[in-house]
């Protein structure tokens, strides 16, 4: 009896602790990546009045949608590794206003050129972010747990298509030529400052490290930090060097590449798509975008919620990502001929890419520790976002190529399906995390 005590003695400081960090980190970070998604991909709205205004082409477009990541990709590792130095608190505000004030920069896009030049530097203003975030989570959860907390910040991406879409309609018809301003100017402009002024939220708000919280008891703070101290002590040692070398490691990043084809497939010609189904004025566009966002929104926090009690990686990351196969192409084959069906299909696509997601995340996080997490998730994340340029551009050359976005549609679904095969075969017959 006295030994039951004691455990429930020492787990009762756990899980306040738990409960206190979740309450603390959860929505604040996830309203940060709702504003970094939203600045991200808001050039997808802008495309629908901007590439006519300046008379961009598809192809010029998903180039300058895609060179976003090129800055990304070249920062990242050594965004993720500073972070890790100087702390998160710091480092996040310092990104969240850099690209805040860039993306309000676009308002004074008028050429090809300023627009790829912007594209990029909002990229290097963002890298690390994402990784960041992911690996500071680790620092304050343990990996049984982890899937649902990762679950529910990513669920930011479906909540800013929910709340962007109609919002981003709305500030195009109603807000174009208010004060001289063209309505993709005011998206711009209206998108960005919230970034800056959260930006400097984080300063007040985030805490290094578990040390740091003065909102955590004496007591709550040693049990959440032997609780991580012995998960990391648990996992493989290894250094950056090696972790960056890791086979393992390449084959994760290879896997996410594969998602994130799917992902900013979706995310940047998500518009397009919903206007090719038959769906024309820039408002109601915007306002059908949060039907596949809104599924999506669901089936993430369902899935994580399902991995976590069971214990199961595998097969909640590769079922949703076939179904994302599926949704994509068979979204493109219908187009106009049938607007509900399209839309059902988009939904279904959207909410497999969307599943996928967080669960990737349980993988790496389950291997790595320590400088090996920052550099490794770092590296995974930058590497997959190439796909972010990658996909935009090629969709957009074959769509000007084609006249139809079908084959880019279908080079999308061939991404997701390789993505499953990839997992099935880089966690065998066992579970993952």
């Amino acid at each position: 009896m006295s030994t039951m005590i004691g455990a429930a003695g020492t787990a009762l400081p756990q899980l306040r602790a738990h409960a206190k960090a979740v309450r603390r980190h959860v929505p604040f970070l996830f309203v940060c990546y709702v504003l970094a998604y939203l600045d991200r991909v808001n050039v997808g709205f802008a495309q629908l009045k901007m590439g006519a205004d300046l008379h961009f082409s598809n192809a010029v477009y998903g180039l300058g949608a895609g060179i976003f990541f090129i800055g990304y990709f070249l920062l990242e590792v050594p965004s993720n590794l500073v972070l890790r130095r100087v702390g998160a608190r710091r480092w996040i505000a310092r990104i969240m206003i850099t690209w805040g004030i860039v993306s309000s920069l676009f308002m004074f896009v008028d050429s090809a050129t300023s627009f790829y030049v912007l594209r990029f530097v909002l990229g290097a203003a963002e890298a690390g972010f994402f990784p960041g975030v992911i690996y500071y989570l680790t620092l304050w959860f343990p990996a049984p747990r982890r899937a649902r907390i990762v679950a529910l910040f990513m669920t930011a991406i479906a909540v800013s298509g929910i709340v962007g879409g109609p919002v981003s309609g709305w500030i195009l018809k109603d807000l174009d030529q208010a004060f001289g301003l063209k309505g993709w100017q005011w998206l711009f402009l209206l998108e960005g400052i919230p970034s800056v002024v959260v930006g400097l939220c984080v300063l007040g708000w985030l805490d290094d490290d578990i040390a740091t919280a003065d909102w955590l008891s004496a007591d709550e703070k040693s049990a959440l930090r032997d609780e991580i101290d012995a998960e990391h002590g648990a996992k493989e040692s290894m250094t950056l060097a090696r972790a960056l070398m890791d086979p393992r490691v390449l084959l994760m990043a290879l896997i996410y590449f594969c998602i994130v084809m799917g992902l900013y497939g979706i995310g940047f010609w998500l518009p397009q798509l919903i206007k090719a189904a038959g769906v024309t004025d820039v408002l109601s566009i915007g306002l059908v975008t949060a039907v596949p966002y809104g599924v999506g929104a669901v089936a993430m926090i369902f899935a994580g919620h399902s991995s976590d009690r069971r214990g199961e990686r595998r097969w909640h990351l590769v079922v949703p990502a076939l179904f994302g196969a599926a949704g994509v192409i068979a979204s493109a084959r219908i187009g106009a001929d049938n607007t509900v069906a399209a839309i059902a299909a988009l939904s279904v696509g959207t909410a497999g890419i969307l599943a996928a997601l967080p669960l990737f995340w349980s993988l790496p996080t389950a291997l790595l520790s320590g400088v090996a997490a920052a550099g490794g998730i770092a590296l995974i994340n930058s590497f997959g976002n190439l796909a972010g340029f990658v996909s935009p551009s090629m969709v957009g050359m074959i769509k000007d190529a084609t006249g139809s976005t079908l084959y880019g549609m279908y080079a999308l679904g061939a991404c997701l399906v390789l993505a499953a095969i990839l997992v099935l075969v880089a966690t065998r017959r066992r579970k993952a995390g």
